[in-house]
């Protein structure tokens, strides 16, 4: 008796010689058409039909042949990702987030990294468009949009994510950093802060919407910034960091009046800010409050615990999967479309006095 539930003992292939979609389909007695349709996750396969491929699949270890699938359905069932800096916790979890997200529909993720060199990023997104990527997830270090002209031109859908353009309409996903610095430098002054300095990020779109809600959330209060009292980093990963951070704040230290409290554009600046106090023999937050952005894995763990903006970069990572699967099942192009998540305050000991 054979009941092809997927149970009992099936043939399978010849010793030695690979599993082909066919040895699959024969085992259960369905057509190569519907194995292939498991594979692509076609809506039209049933659920107990869809278990019973998946099944025998994993049993006899098979492995698609992602190159006659590519020339079959015209995809590489792949996705390209271009951080700035993989090294970064805030795109290290978006990363990982997106790659769950993808992986369950057959997608893997192809990561690589700018440095934050404008240079080295298109260099990185035409190896992406050589290899034929499904479509691209980006998060830019360019000053203008002309390196997307390229993707336009090879008809690629691609999503920006934490950085965007003015003028550019493209898909975007990220936090809203307005709201970011408005909730940092509102903390800042319920704290009894009168002399609020900010760290800025350099000129992309993050940055600038950091600064803008600073300046808000001051005027809303009847405050403004000393211009000395908004210290921009340097352009390099390392400015952009502890480093540059630490530096920064020695010269704001120095400024009169003294700022009592600091916002940072992300938490990397902040532990060189916090670094930087403490080695000036100041107290935290006492002395001087501070509050970064990204809210990285260890702030928990510091000498000061370190309060932070939770930009929820999970949820930027699935939410820009969603997407990056709804454009590539598209069967034109399809209208952009933004994406902003709402950040959260996570207070600690650097800023709750």
């Amino acid at each position: 008796m054979n009941s092809n539930d997927g149970n009992e003992r099936q043939p399978g292939p010849r010793r030695g010689a690979p599993v082909r979609m066919k040895d699959i389909a024969r085992d259960l007695g369905l057509s190569t058409v519907t194995i292939s349709k498991v594979l692509r996750g076609h809506p039209d396969i049933g659920e107990e039909t869809r278990r019973r491929v998946l099944k025998r699949m994993e049993d006899l270890h098979y492995q698609p042949n992602f190159a006659a699938r590519a020339l079959i359905t015209g995809r590489t069932w792949t996705v390209g990702l271009v951080v700035p800096d993989l090294l970064h916790p805030f795109f290290a979890q978006v990363a990982k987030a997106l790659s769950a997200a993808i992986r369950g529909q057959g997608y893997s993720l192809i990561i690589t990294s700018s440095e934050e060199d404008p240079e080295l990023e298109q260099q990185e997104i035409e190896q992406l468009l050589a290899r034929r990527v499904d479509v691209m997830v980006i998060a830019s270090a360019q000053w203008t949009v002309e390196s997307f002209r390229s993707i336009e031109e090879q008809r690629i859908p691609y999503i920006l994510i934490d950085r965007r353009f003015a003028g550019l309409p493209a898909n975007f996903v990220g936090v809203d950093d307005e709201a970011v610095g408005m909730l940092a430098t509102n903390h800042l002054i319920e704290q009894g802060c009168r002399h609020i300095a900010h760290i800025r990020g350099p000129e992309t779109s993050t940055a600038l919407g950091r600064l803008e809600g600073f300046r808000r959330a001051l005027a809303a209060h009847g405050f403004s910034a000393l211009p000395e009292h908004i210290a921009p980093i340097g352009t390099s990963g390392d400015d952009r960091g502890e480093p540059g951070g630490y530096e920064v704040t020695q010269k704001l230290l120095a400024t009169n009046p003294r700022p009592d409290g600091i916002f940072c554009f992300n938490d990397p600046i902040a532990l060189g800010a916090m670094r930087a106090i403490l080695d000036a023999g100041l107290r935290i937050p006492e002395d001087i409050a501070v509050v970064g952005c990204g809210n990285v894995l260890y702030s928990d763990f510091l000498r000061v615990p370190l309060s932070s903006i939770d930009q929820d970069s999970s949820a930027i990572g699935r939410h820009a999967a969603e997407l990056a699967l709804t454009l590539i099942a598209a069967k034109g192009p399809v209208r952009p479309t933004t994406t902003l998540v709402s950040p959260r305050l996570v207070v600690r000991a650097s800023s709750l006095r």
